[in-house]
């Protein structure tokens, strides 16, 4: 039977209700249910299972981005090795989490977390890297922020020598500057320091949507010069407020700087937190639903090139609340696929 895109998703079929093989798709997707350094509130790890299920909902022809689905989807099964890593390294993690960070006596526990780390990055960065081989689109879905180093830092390998090298465009609500934040290097407020500090190929860090730092975080941004240009949650506001410019307008500001390659990444909490009540480090403020869609619709129209993005922190609500936070993030994933198949190719 042929397949309809306004049908209702079939049992048993993958992501969006597609049927798509992986060797037919133009975008593969990497679920990644691993949440442990959240510092708040935890339930991450389930982001790509409800994603998943509410994107059988989602309508499959965008206004801006077309028949995304024609370019084919398919998302990988979670590897449950990966959730088993992190619910040990969360049992050593949360302890330290609950008095506000590890001490001089916790470098046992603080060396099991890391350790998870990095085999999670070894693990997305394999993944990846072998998407790209295949010259697809990787996306990968978290799961808490620190999951997509890997993916970074393999798509940096693959076109950080290109002319420009590898831009990144980051939504969220914070920078994620701090070092080794709580005692854990490869915390989930640290992927862009450690992005910065040990993937040279990424030249230009664009961030929208900020709104919650700390003073050494805004110290680390200056400290890379030109490499980094932050655009202020408020700032944009006030300026729309004080009728200076457009918000389209905004958003060519912000993209004009990234070179031809992007990864995009993108933190649902860059978004107001009523679309996404229950993701760990919530923060009053941020793009409407409309804006960021604005947002990436502009850069598809700059002709950039998007080689690979993730979406993370997501996490739907207790047993029985409505599915808000996974039907939202799955229509922002659609479009971050709508935004990665409309480039020019990898």
């Amino acid at each position: 039977m042929a397949f309809d895109p306004d049908a209702a998703a079939q049992p048993g079929s993958g992501i969006f209700g597609l049927t798509c093989s992986r060797a037919d798709s133009r975008i593969v997707l990497v679920p990644v249910p691993y949440d442990a350094t959240t510092s708040y509130r935890p339930g991450t790890a389930d982001g790509p299972r409800a994603i998943r299920e509410a994107s059988m909902q989602v309508d499959l022809y965008d206004r801006r981005f077309g028949r995304v689905y024609e370019h084919g989807i398919f998302m990988e099964d979670e590897d449950e090795r990966i959730r088993l890593m992190g619910s040990k390294a969360a049992a050593f993690a949360r302890p330290l989490l609950e008095q506000g960070g590890a001490g001089p006596d916790d470098s046992p526990a603080v060396a099991r977390v890391n350790a998870a780390g990095e085999s999670v990055n070894d693990f997305v960065a394999r993944q990846v890297s072998r998407i790209l081989d295949e010259n697809k689109v990787p996306g990968v879905i978290g799961g808490e922020h620190s999951v997509p180093f890997g993916a970074i830092q393999a798509c940096a390998q693959r076109f950080g020598g290109a002319p420009g090298g590898l831009g990144i465009l980051h939504l969220d609500a914070h920078m994620d500057f701090r070092h080794a934040f709580e005692g854990f290097v490869w915390s989930h407020a640290s992927i862009m320091h450690n992005v910065l500090t040990h993937v040279p190929q990424v030249t230009k860090l664009v961030q929208v949507g900020i709104r919650d730092f700390g003073e050494g975080e805004l110290a680390f941004a200056k400290s890379q010069g030109s490499r980094v240009a932050i655009h202020f949650d408020d700032a944009w506001a006030e300026e729309l407020a004080r009728g200076k410019t457009t918000f389209l307008e905004l958003c060519s500001r912000a993209i004009q700087d990234l070179p031809r390659h992007v990864y995009v990444s993108f933190d649902i909490d860059a978004l107001d937190p009523s679309l996404c009540p229950h993701t760990g480090t919530p923060v009053p403020g941020g793009l409407s639903f409309n804006q960021a869609t604005l947002l990436l619709d502009a850069l598809k129209q700059s002709g950039r090139t998007v080689v690979g993005f993730d979406l993370v922190e997501v996490a739907p609500g207790p047993t029985g609340a409505p599915e808000w936070d996974a039907n939202v993030g799955a229509r922002v994933l659609y479009k971050l696929c709508g935004v990665a198949a409309s480039g020019s190719g990898v």
